[in-house]
């Protein structure tokens, strides 16, 4: 696949002889989800003898009603040349106009502190669980593939098709922060939010912005469960506080420069501290709901899967996601421990019941 940039124009020869043309019409990042839903494409017929480095397709009538299919693979690629493109060409006041960047370790936390705070601010939401999945050597592009292969393979999250775009999309916000503004991390007392503290902290090295880190615990033990009063409050407290050191920095730094080497795909707070976990660590825990579940009904009969990650969310202050506990779930579907009744797709397709039931 060729591709060249006329800004505001991305041409992509999909074909031998058909150049599809997408207008950009934001400066915004995108992802495949919105490059399939997007209106912004024409197709044109490349002349015979023509080169593609010199079309142009202002001086061509585009093909109507020409649609076109793409695999995953192809899909991501182009939404990648696409977004490299937006990252090029977006000029520095609209990147810049605000007072403050907030990093938050999920996207439902963002949207909470996008409400809680006043404007001008850009809070960034990453959109990956660090407590789940490999985190080796997640700051490159081998790791990036690496981890991005194993979520594929195991949890049923339903956005597969979007997750690595927005997974890159952020590493570029990210980079885009201008030097002057200071920067405010959001964390609780969690793997996932550890793990993301220490990762962005990694992204963070080269710049010199001052950088303020907001602990959650006290209210809650995960930044998402809070409500934007909280997290107001919160930020008001921060009053006063000093920036990170540059040794508190090095710290972090250091830490996540060990995780990046590890390839547990499971990891807890434990202690004050990341620990990795054999990934059927909560295996037994969820053969003993099911097997309790099981004693309360007159009949024993299958169980929605949704109803036994309820219960276990209920009894433990920190699990992982609820997408490795589905995980898991259909490991033990897959292992023989547990029967299957329903398409295992996501966890609201299928139930489950113990094998000696």
């Amino acid at each position: 696949m060729e591709s060249r940039v006329k800004y505001p124009y991305i041409y992509l020869l999909l074909e031998s002889n058909l150049v599809f043309v997408y207008h950009m019409k934001t400066s915004n990042y995108i992802n495949a989800s919105d490059l399939i839903d997007s209106s912004e494409w024409e197709v044109y017929t490349l002349p015979q003898q023509s080169i593609f480095e010199r079309f142009n397709h202002e001086e061509s009538e585009a093909i109507e009603g020409r649609g076109f299919y793409l695999e995953q693979d192809r899909l991501y690629d182009i939404v990648e040349i696409m977004n490299d493109c937006i990252q090029k060409y977006r000029f520095m006041d609209q990147r810049l106009i605000t007072q403050a960047v907030h990093i938050v370790s999920s996207e439902s936390a963002a949207g909470s502190v996008r409400v809680a705070l006043a404007p001008p601010k850009h809070v960034i939401g990453f959109p990956d669980c660090l407590s789940m999945g490999p985190l080796w050597k997640l700051e490159e592009k081998r790791g990036q593939a690496f981890r991005n292969d194993w979520l594929i393979e195991n949890i049923n999250d339903e956005q597969e098709d979007v997750i690595q775009n927005k997974f890159m999309n952020t590493l570029r916000e990210i980079e885009d922060i201008s030097n002057h503004v200071p920067i405010y991390i959001w964390y609780g007392n969690n793997a996932d939010e550890q793990c993301g503290l220490r990762f962005f902290l990694y992204l963070l090295r080269d710049k010199s912005n001052e950088i303020f880190l907001i602990n959650t615990t006290d209210h809650c033990v995960n930044t998402s469960h809070l409500c934007s009063q909280q997290l107001a409050k919160l930020f008001r407290d921060l009053e006063g506080k000093k920036p990170l050191t540059i040794q508190e920095r090095l710290t972090f730094q250091n830490e996540w420069e060990i995780l990046s080497q590890t390839k547990d795909v499971l990891r807890l707070w434990i202690n004050n501290e990341i620990k990795g976990v054999p990934e059927n660590y909560f295996d037994l825990l969820i053969i003993e709901t099911i097997d309790r579940l099981h004693n309360e009904q007159t009949a024993k009969d299958f169980i929605k899967t949704g109803t036994v990650i309820a219960e276990l969310l209920a009894l433990v202050n920190e699990l992982p996601s609820v997408f490795f506990l589905e995980y898991r779930i259909r490991f033990l579907v897959y292992s023989g421990v547990l029967a299957l009744k329903g398409i295992p797709k996501s966890m609201r397709h299928y139930s489950v019941k113990l094998q000696n039931k």
